[in-house]
């Protein structure tokens, strides 16, 4: 009984030490935990509290019952998708322009950024960088037309076709193709904004090190081997660790910019599916179990990577 009262007092101790060293943090740093506010209420009112909604999956959600008279349904939902026709052409399409987009998008930027670290005329170097940013600040819904038009009958690109001895088509309505445009189009908007990232992370390196690779005889290959990836491997890793956790998630705005439905056979994703569901045919609830769907398998997907990679390199989120 002793022990026991003991080690509830200490632990009461430890626990009075824990708020009166916090209350004393927010004394000192009263400003920053002001400037800290607006975010976490951003995330409790839009990202948090929405998720109450999340119950209409288990639900046959009626406008005019509204969600707590709505009556349950169970996974029923959830069965009906799995079970359905778009079930594999979804997931298929998802999994399939993810996976491209991780294996060919991912590296761009780190390519880039190890490429423009090479270049030593700086007023060159910052043109580079300006002219590949430029397109992420591009608004989708043009960058969508460039891509229409360029990809049209009468394009650019069945210009350079044709010249080569090809016949005039529209790509877009390929559905062969369209993964491909998908996938360049997207490198082209995002390499230049995803190298600022990894340039942060070289530009860290210590720079003694680079002296100590010159005078063991070390050229610009072996430090980029042996000194700046293993630099920016944290870097690597933990980005790698994100972009598992949003395999699933295909950006539905740029999908329906472009398919149509002589496309959806090879473009038609979770994302879009939950948009005509839920926006254009009004089941809420199946959409919704489709969307919690997707998020559910998203979570174990970064869950593992971050998993994976502690285990492997000791580098992980959490």
């Amino acid at each position: 009984m002793g022990q026991t009262r003991a080690l509830h007092s200490a632990g009461n101790k430890s626990r009075m030490s824990v708020v009166s060293s916090f209350i004393k943090d927010v004394g000192c740093n009263r400003a920053l935990y002001i400037m800290l506010v607006p975010v976490i209420l951003y995330y409790a009112v839009f990202r948090y509290a929405p998720m109450y909604g999340a119950i209409i999956a288990f639900k046959d959600f009626s406008p005019g019952k509204g969600i707590l008279g709505s009556p349950w349904v169970g996974l029923t939902h959830f069965k009906d998708f799995i079970t359905g026709y778009y079930f594999s052409r979804t997931v298929i399409n998802t999994v399939l322009i993810s996976l491209y987009d991780l294996i060919f998008g991912f590296p761009a930027p780190i390519i880039l950024a190890l490429m423009l670290n090479e270049i030593k005329n700086n007023p060159f170097k910052r043109a580079i960088q300006t002219i590949t940013y430029m397109p992420h600040f591009v608004s989708l819904v043009v960058i969508c037309g460039i891509i229409m038009k360029f990809t049209a009958t009468d394009g650019v690109i069945n210009d350079f076709l044709v010249f080569f001895g090809a016949e005039r088509t529209s790509l877009m309505q390929r559905p062969e193709l369209f993964r491909t445009i998908f996938i360049a189009s997207g490198i082209w908007q995002q390499v230049g904004w995803g190298t600022i990232i990894y340039l942060a992370a070289i530009s860290s390196i210590d720079m003694e090190l680079y002296e100590a690779c010159t005078i063991d005889g070390g050229g610009r290959l072996r430090q980029l081997l042996h000194i700046t990836l293993p630099g920016i491997s944290s870097t690597i890793v933990i980005l790698l660790i994100l972009r598992m956790g949003s395999i699933m998630n295909v950006g539905f705005e740029k999908i329906i910019l472009l398919y149509s439905p002589a496309t959806y056979q090879t473009a038609d994703v979770i994302s879009s599916f939950v948009y005509r569901k839920g926006l254009q045919e009004f089941s809420f609830s199946y959409s919704a179990a489709v969307g919690l769907f997707n998020s559910v398998v998203d979570f174990f997907l970064v869950a593992s990577a971050n998993w994976i990679s502690r285990k492997v390199n000791e580098t992980s989120l959490w």
